[in-house]
């Protein structure tokens, strides 16, 4: 079960649309930093400071190979961060079966004085 630092990290991670869009180019396969750079009007380091927030929340790992650091995705906390709000699903699906059965269960009524959008 994931704990609520590791949420908390997770959460906080997504919480950027810059960290979003890394994600989502990873998730193409692993990038070296300077070819995550690429897109964004922004220099190395604050990529790398971005980096090391998904790192922190496990989102992303770096390996080795030769001279270069792949940065490569881990969807692992991706999957938990689901689960967790999955765990609310049943919440919102009540939510709009007592709506569905709320508005059911109302019949229009005509307006008085008026039949067809013309007036009686």
């Amino acid at each position: 079960m994931t704990s609520q630092a590791q949420l908390d990290h997770i959460f906080g991670a997504l919480a950027d649309a810059t960290r979003r869009s890394i994600l989502a180019r990873l998730v193409q396969g692993e990038a070296t930093v300077n070819e995550l750079v690429e897109p964004f009007d922004l220099k190395q380091p604050t990529i790398s400071k971005h980096l090391k927030v998904l790192e922190r929340a496990g989102l992303v790992s770096r390996g080795r190979a030769a001279q270069s650091r792949p940065v490569r995705l881990n969807a692992e906390p991706l999957a938990c961060a689901a689960q967790w709000i999955g765990s609310y699903r049943r919440l919102w699906e009540d939510s709009f079966d007592r709506l569905e059965a709320l508005l059911g269960s109302k019949q229009p009524t005509p307006k008085k004085g008026k039949q067809n959008g013309r007036k009686v």
